[in-house]
This record gives structure tokens, sequence and C-alpha cells, in this order.
């Protein structure tokens, strides 16, 4: 009989995402979880049939250790660990209204950046909640929720400034399909994972077009020398851009089929409107948000950088995809 002390962690936000990883954490059975959703009808339905209606539905949950609500505050105040799933356009609004405790450990597993304070999820929890920095984490990957619910073998990467809160999260994510790298690049890899859906969406307009797998090599290989010149400007530290945490995310979000970003972009390069785009899928694109905050930014530190760009020009000024993917192959991806 398993003797660890029990664990419980308030999760907010009930998209796919945040289903996978409640999905990895009850693997641990010392863990037990208080989920939050903004819809009371899907709470009701999770505590009678044990699964997600709209999100990853196969997977079916322990409800004996699993206590799905309405309340925000109260499930807040439930867990030992606090982890924020919610897409990055409404993380702020949904938090606008309850008390974050300062003593608790926060993970963010959300890969955007929050619009109105234009800062990374970590900053924004650190700058606008007054959470310690030292207090907080990143769960990012290279991981997709659908393989999480098939159970293919899958990989994570946890940063926090402090190694003991790596290695202490990284012990409750590990499971028979799961294992998980540890850095302290949090910022780094924050941003990281914020621009490799930008990045993505770039790939999937490129794919949209007709381009091939031999743009594509050329284009991915691009995008981590861009990645890693903006990393460096904004927050210089020892970084290896090759490992998991950049690279690998990168690949699999630029790649499968599973990514949503992809398949935004996928759409673009096809002709559909951002709008059209957008309610057709019926999911939330981050890399969208993150495009224009990210363009903004390097304008700011006089970077440049001609993917962003070119996503930028396709999604937000309304330029015809295969004008700026024309000079973006012939001109500027060498």
């Amino acid at each position: 009989m398993d003797q660890s002390p029990r664990t419980t962690i308030s999760v907010i936000g009930n998209g796919s995402w945040a289903t996978a990883l409640i999905k990895i954490l009850l693997e641990q059975p010392q863990i037990q979880i208080h989920w939050w959703m903004r819809d009371e009808e899907t709470v009701d339905y999770i505590k009678e049939f044990h699964h997600n209606p709209k999100y990853l539905s196969s997977v079916d949950f322990p409800m004996e250790r699993l206590f799905p609500t309405h309340d925000l505050q109260a499930c807040i105040h439930q867990g030992d660990w606090v982890l924020v799933a919610v897409p990055s356009a409404f993380v702020g609004g949904v938090l606008s209204n309850v008390q974050l405790p300062p003593e608790k450990k926060y993970i963010t597993a959300i890969k955007g950046i929050e619009p109105k304070s234009k800062r990374v999820i970590a900053e924004f929890l650190h700058e606008e909640h007054r959470i310690p920095m030292d207090h907080i984490a990143l769960i990012s990957g290279p991981c997709h929720a659908e393989e999480v619910a098939l159970e293919k073998l899958s990989y994570l990467t946890v940063s926090a400034l402090d190694e003991s809160i790596t290695k202490e999260l990284a012990k409750k994510l590990t499971c028979r399909f799961i294992n998980v790298m540890q850095t302290t690049d949090l910022i780094g890899a924050e941003y990281a994972s914020v621009l490799k859906n930008i990045y993505a969406i770039g790939a999937g307009i490129a794919h949209g077009l007709g381009y091939g797998d031999n743009f594509q090599a050329v284009l991915v290989s691009y995008a981590i020398r861009e990645m890693k010149a903006f990393l460096h400007a904004l927050h210089q530290e020892s970084r290896d851009v090759k490992e998991s945490a950049y690279l690998g995310d990168l690949l699999v979000t630029c790649y499968s089929q599973f990514s949503r970003n992809r398949t935004f972009g996928n759409m673009l390069g096809k002709g559909y409107s951002v709008k059209s785009a957008q309610l057709e899928m019926n999911m939330v694109a981050e890399g969208y948000y993150a495009t224009d905050l990210v363009y903004q930014k390097a304008k700011e530190i006089g970077l440049s950088m001609p993917v962003v760009e070119a996503v930028h020009a396709v999604a937000y000024e309304g330029k015809l995809p295969r004008k700026i993917f024309k000079v973006l192959a012939e001109e500027q991806l060498y």
C-alpha cells in the first residue's frame, strides 16, 4: 500500500490540455484533484459520467480522487499546488476576481502571452498577483494531449527557478507513459513554448499553400535559429535550443496532425479568413494571439524575425499568404 503523503492539486480549466494533465497526475495514487470549470453543466456531467464531454472524452477518471467544481475560489483554496490551464487570452479575466495565496505553488500549463499585461504567464502571475517567482513552474512539451489520451509514450518538460520544485513536480508527472525532463530556464522555456505556436502557424500556412517537406525543413530550421536569437536578446541564460523544451516542442507543433496552430495556419494558407478559421476549428490556436505581441516585442528590441513577420502579415495585416511566403521562401530563409 502506498504510504506517500497525499498531495492536492487545484486545476483551473477544462480543455484538452487540462484534461490530459489530470489523467497524468491521477496515475499517482497519492494525488487528488479539485477541478474548476466555468460551465456548471459540465461539472455535473463529469460527476455523473466520469469523463469530459467536450475534450478527450475517451478518458475515464477515478472519481474518488477527482472533485469537479464551479467555485473557483474554493477550488484554489483546496490545493497545495494550483495548475492553471486556460487559454492565455482568457487567463486574466478568469483570475481577475480571485485571491491567489502566495504561499502555494503555481504551475502554468499555458503556452501563450496574457494580452493585457503582454507578459508570459509566469511573469503575469508574479507581477499581477504577487506570486514569488520561485513558487512558479511551467509544464511544456513536446507533448500533445491526444497522444496522452491514447497513452502513447510522451515527454514533458518542467521548468522552475528552484530545482527542488522541478524535481518535485517531475516526480508527480512521471508515470508509465510519461517521461519528464527538467530545466531552470523558466522564462526562456515559456517564451519558447509561445514562439513554437507562431512557427507552427507558419508551417501550416506553407502546407496550405502547397509547399512540400523540403521547404518545411528549411522553414523549421530557420525558425529554431530565430527562436534562439529572440530568447538570447530577451532573456540571456545558458541554454541549448536543441533540447526538447525548445527544438523538440517546435518540431512536434509544426509537424503533428494534432497541432491546432498548424491546422489554423493550414486554413489561412488555403484562403480562410482568421475569423472563419477560428469558427470552424472551435478551439483556441494560442499562436494567433501571441503573434502580434511577439511581433511588437521584436520591433521594440530591434530584432529581425522574418518568419514571425510573415505570419503577422497574413494573420493581422490581411496580406495574401502566397505573396508573403513567396518573398519568405525566395529572399529570407537563408
